[in-house]
C-alpha cells in the first residue's frame, strides 16, 4: 500500500509540473529561434524594470542580431503577413533582452500585459493581426504561461519607422 501511495504521490506531483523544468533553450533550438545579446537603448533609459515580482520591459522594435530593424508602414511599404512577421522578430528581441535580464527563461511565471504598436497607414485595421505574430510566440514558447492581456494600437508613425513596437509586463520568481 505505502508503494501505491509513493507512486501515486510521484504522479501528481510530475503531472503538476513538478518533476521537471521547461528547457526553454531546447524549445526555442526546436522552433528555429536564436537568441542575440540586446542592443542599447537609443536613448536615456534602460531595457527592464524590475519592481517586486513584476519586470517592465521597455519597447522593443523587430530589431535583428545583426542590428537591422524590420521598417516600413503596414498598409503601404509592408502587408499584414510582413508585419506579422515584424512583431514576430520583436517577440525574438523581447526574448533577448528576458533571457539577458533574468539569466533564465523558467524565472518568466507570466506574460501578465503586452501593448502593440503597428507604424501603420490611416486606413489600416487590422492591428491585431499584426500583434498575433508576437503573441503566437509567446505561447509558443511559455504554453499558458506565455498567455497575455493584450491591447493592438496603430500609429502614424514610430521611431526610425520601426514597422511594430512592443513593450510587456511580465511576472517573474
Amino acid at each position: 500500500m505505502k508503494y501505491i501511495l509513493a507512486i501515486c504521490l510521484f504522479c501528481i506531483c510530475a503531472t503538476a509540473g513538478f518533476a521537471q523544468k521547461i528547457d526553454f533553450d531546447k524549445k526555442l533550438k526546436e522552433q528555429g529561434i536564436e537568441l542575440f545579446v540586446p542592443s542599447k537603448p537609443m536613448a536615456n533609459y534602460v531595457k527592464a524594470v524590475r519592481t517586486g515580482n513584476l519586470l517592465f520591459l521597455a519597447g522593443h522594435g523587430p530589431s535583428k542580431a545583426d542590428g537591422t530593424n524590420i521598417t516600413g508602414k503596414v498598409g503601404a511599404d509592408l502587408t499584414t503577413e510582413q508585419g506579422y512577421e515584424a512583431a514576430r522578430q520583436t517577440a525574438i528581441s523581447i526574448l533577448s533582452t528576458l533571457k539577458s535580464e533574468l539569466g533564465d527563461l523558467n524565472k518568466v511565471k507570466r506574460v501578465v500585459k503586452v501593448l502593440g504598436m503597428v507604424n501603420c497607414t490611416d486606413t489600416f485595421t487590422d492591428q491585431p493581426k499584426v500583434i498575433n505574430g508576437f503573441s503566437d510566440l509567446m505561447v509558443a514558447v511559455f504554453g499558458e504561461k506565455g498567455k497575455h492581456a493584450r491591447s493592438a494600437v496603430g500609429m502614424n508613425s514610430l521611431p526610425s519607422n520601426i514597422a511594430v513596437e512592443i513593450e510587456i509586463i511580465v511576472e517573474v520568481e
